[in-house]
């Protein structure tokens, strides 16, 4: 069992207080007029995965003896994966240009869940891909492991992916609810661009608070700045000094607040005023992972990005007043900016969010480096099966997503759909091309000038998961769909099809519809899975999954 060193394991504890938690129906999110039955949407935002990273051979698992075993139900759909010569044969294999890194995909074991963090900046991902080859994810993308044999002590542990014996939960809830094969980043690039793109389909409008480099912007051709690499929010309390920006514009947290619409980002770490079980508070508060053997930090400021918005911003992370106002306009100056234990303890009261996002403690996030895939499982799971436990869950629908990709290889590109144009960061159709000029679409930027740079994609390819009653069940969808389809689906539920605007990609990208069937007359039941290794429980989990207090 693993030992973590932290305050709690939000979701482990609040189980553990509570079989079913308190019923919310009746609630003004319960009546409040919907296009769909969903009355909560909850959005679990993952660190750095590829879809191949994850899914590459689903739905078939190697089920080596004394790891947790898959078997794919009858019928289950294929997915866009690898296969024949793209597993042995691959054209990362052969070019020359990836030297000693050069390999076929290769499986990772549930011991080696521990790995080294890829390349993920703007330009690098843009590069791997090789004018459309896919073929120098080596050469551009791939950091060496250590400690392993082979490919993985090499770049070419950028080729490594997972299966069902390791992602085990991922896989069960593809069986059981439905994934889509054809999600990608709204644009090439690390977190920041990704979580900005979640929340206003638009990284263009940045201003420089502080500045000791210039590799997280670009000149957008109009006068201002587009992000394209990660960099702290100015003003957040625990941002660096040296390096930190702002946007203008708006987000999905400015429409829903105009709408009267409950939400709030709900991230790890941001109640500064805890202590860790090993001591540690404030922003330095860090948890221990045996699975990396290593103490990462719990909440990083370019993984918030409402903070980048002053009317959307908890700079100083105030405390909200009380649970009962949690999402509320009358929260108590803490604008919808919470710690994650705040929204376990909001549900309990009572209290649930038209519209959520969960943001785990970086340890459990998934990022390679200083996550991994089983700490996050733990939390996706332990959220998962609280959720399934609530009266509401009947009106409920669960998005799994990611940032972005890590680097990591995915042997799926998508046409351009956005064309950039700078000299230097973009790579994709030629040297300082990204499309067609004259050709390729090109979107225009937050003030509605001109089109902009810095905004290449659709990027690379991420999983995505939709778990509800109302979810499909055992289904793949293939619809093109990008970060901004969340904003999409919350605007078409709640918001009578509103859009952000200013060059925001929700007015442009696909829908996520297809995943759900909205006339089901017997919808999903609950699925609960054991928090550790993914594998189905045969009841509702009883008391603590996990070691709770420490």
């Amino acid at each position: 069992m693993k030992k973590l060193i932290f305050a709690a394991s939000a979701a482990g504890m609040l189980l553990a207080l509570t079989a079913c938690g308190s019923s919310s129906s009746g609630s003004i999110e319960d009546s409040l007029a919907t296009t769909t039955p969903i009355k909560h949407l909850v959005v679990i935002y993952g660190e750095n995965i590829s879809f191949d990273h994850y899914f590459a051979t689903y739905p078939t698992a190697t089920n080596p003896a004394g790891e947790p075993k898959f078997t794919a139900a009858v019928g289950t759909p294929a997915v866009n994966g690898l296969s024949g010569a793209l597993l042995t044969a691959n054209p990362n294999s052969t070019n020359v240009g990836n030297g000693a890194g050069a390999a076929n995909p290769f499986r990772l074991d549930r011991v080696q869940a521990a790995t080294a963090d890829q390349g993920h900046n703007y330009t690098p991902e843009q590069q791997a891909s090789d004018f459309g080859a896919q073929d120098l994810f080596p050469e551009y993308t791939g950091h060496a492991g250590s400690g392993g044999s082979g490919a993985f002590n090499t770049t070419g542990l950028v080729m490594a992916y997972f299966d069902g014996n390791t992602v085990t939960a991922m896989w069960n809830y593809a069986q059981h609810f439905a994934m889509s094969d054809n999600s990608y980043s709204d644009q090439y690039g690390p977190s920041t661009p990704g979580a900005i793109n979640l929340i206003a389909g638009q990284t263009n409008g940045f201003t420089i608070g502080a500045s000791s480099r210039s590799t997280y912007y670009v000149n957008d051709t109009q006068g201002g700045l587009t992000l394209i690499n990660d960099v702290d929010p100015a003003g957040d309390s625990c941002s660096s000094t040296t390096d930190n920006g702002k946007f203008s514009g708006k987000n999905i947290g400015d429409l829903l607040n105009s709408g009267g619409i409950t939400w709030g980002w709900f991230e790890g770490g941001f109640n500064l005023g805890l202590t860790n079980g090993n001591g540690t508070t404030g922003c330095a508060r860090s948890t221990f992972s045996d699975t990396v053997n290593a103490a990462t930090a719990d909440y990083i400021p370019h993984h918030e990005p409402f903070q980048y918005y002053t009317s959307t911003a908890n700079p100083t992370h105030v405390r909200p007043t009380s649970m009962s106002v949690v999402g509320t306009a009358s929260d108590g100056g803490a604008n919808h900016q919470y710690d994650i234990q705040d929204f376990f303890a909001a549900v309990n009261a009572g209290n649930f969010p038209s519209v959520t996002f969960l943001k785990a403690s970086a340890y459990q996030d998934a990022h390679a480096g200083y996550s991994d895939p089983l700490d996050e499982q733990t939390f996706v799971v332990e959220v998962v099966n609280f959720l399934e436990q609530q009266p509401d869950w009947a009106n409920t629908a669960v998005i799994i997503a990611y940032d972005d990709s890590d680097g990591w290889y995915d042997h799926q590109l998508a046409a351009v759909g956005n064309a950039s144009f700078d000299a230097t960061a973009d790579q994709v159709t030629a040297a300082g091309k990204c499309g067609v000029s004259g050709v390729t679409p090109q979107a225009v930027g937050v003030a509605g000038t001109g089109p902009v740079n810095g905004r290449c994609g659709p990027g690379m390819r991420q999983p995505f998961l939709v778990i509800s009653p109302w979810a499909k069940s055992n289904y793949v969808d293939h619809t093109l769909i990008t970060q901004a389809s969340i904003i999409k689906f919350i605007e078409d539920n709640w918001l009578s099809g509103k859009r952000i605007g200013g060059g925001s990609f929700d007015a442009t990208t696909g829908s996520i519809n297809a995943l759900f069937n909205f006339s089901a007359t017997t919808p999903n039941a609950a699925l609960y899975l054991d928090p550790n290794y993914g594998t189905l429980l045969t009841a509702p989990p009883k008391g603590t999954p996990n070691d709770a207090v420490h």
